[in-house]
């Protein structure tokens, strides 16, 4: 139940843009480069870079670096493809790293 601070969302770890909402969490044990990484089903003020093929700890993956609309900082990726059966899950969705998100409204 939400209380009347609103929902629980992280934002940007830079400028505290707003850039998903907590209920939006699929997984939070995705692993990054830096660390640890939470897979959303949807995210918002955000800014998509050009797609690219990348190999990544499942497989072959064509994504998109996710960055802050405010203020341009890398905070992640989107899987646009995934070339394996198995990951195709992970399609649309974004995964923002944990060290580059605050916890807002908790």
């Amino acid at each position: 139940m939400e209380d009347s601070t609103g929902p629980r969302i992280y934002s940007c770890f830079n400028c505290r843009n707003p850039v998903s909402r907590h209920d939006d969490i699929i997984s939070k044990a995705f692993q990054a480069s830096n660390g640890r990484a939470f897979l959303f089903s949807h995210a918002m003020n955000i800014v998509e870079g050009p797609k690219q093929d990348r190999h990544l700890i499942t497989g072959l993956h064509t994504i998109a670096d996710v960055s802050c609309s405010d203020c341009g900082q890398v905070l992640g990726w989107k899987y646009e493809r995934a070339y394996e059966d198995s990951q195709k899950y992970k399609e649309g969705k974004i995964v923002l790293e944990k060290f580059k998100i605050v916890k807002e409204n908790w």
